[in-house]
């Protein structure tokens, strides 16, 4: 089934005419009495309306609704995407959109941050250390001294090289 099948339902029961049969028809109405009320031509759209989106099908001599159409097109609808959780909401595409003002928050993205900058063990340069966060952040020379401050990246006493503490 197409995730647009809901369209045609909603489409159906959008045109008053086409409504008002269809009511009838959940009722165990008669619909004579509305169908006769319209033209042949409208008519006939009302019906086609109702039998192309799948709310009703023939029964001998009338009508009877297709009450699973309803649930065909919900299961058919796209997933709503679900909101970013945890770190991720503070990311968009990789990058730190927002820095993160509860300091819980904040410890998470700087260890994650300094996860994706530096192994451990490993003694970077100012320079590659600063190319590696331009991936991640905007200002570089801030989150570098965040991650200093934070105990997560050591500066060695010359400020030439970085290492990751833990």
């Amino acid at each position: 089934m197409s995730p647009n099948t809901w369209r045609a339902v909603v489409s159906a029961l959008a045109d008053d005419r086409a409504r008002d049969v269809y009511a009838r028809i959940v009722l165990a109405q008669p619909v004579d009495e509305a169908l006769d009320a319209l033209s042949p031509g409208k008519r006939r759209r009302v019906l086609d309306t109702l039998l192309s989106a799948g709310l009703i099908s023939p029964d001998g001599e009338g009508w009877q609704t297709e009450p699973e159409v309803f649930r065909d097109a919900l299961r058919s609808a796209p997933a709503v995407p679900r909101a970013a959780a945890g770190i991720d909401r503070f990311f968009v595409d990789g990058r730190l959109a927002v820095y993160p003002s509860r300091a819980a928050d904040r410890d998470a993205v700087l260890l994650h941050v300094v996860g994706r900058v530096i192994e451990l063990g490993e003694i970077l340069a100012e320079r590659a250390v600063n190319d590696r966060l331009a991936a991640i952040v905007d200002d570089v020379a801030a989150m570098r001294r965040y991650l200093v401050d934070a105990g997560l990246l050591e500066r060695s006493r010359d400020g030439a090289a970085y290492s990751r503490a833990r």
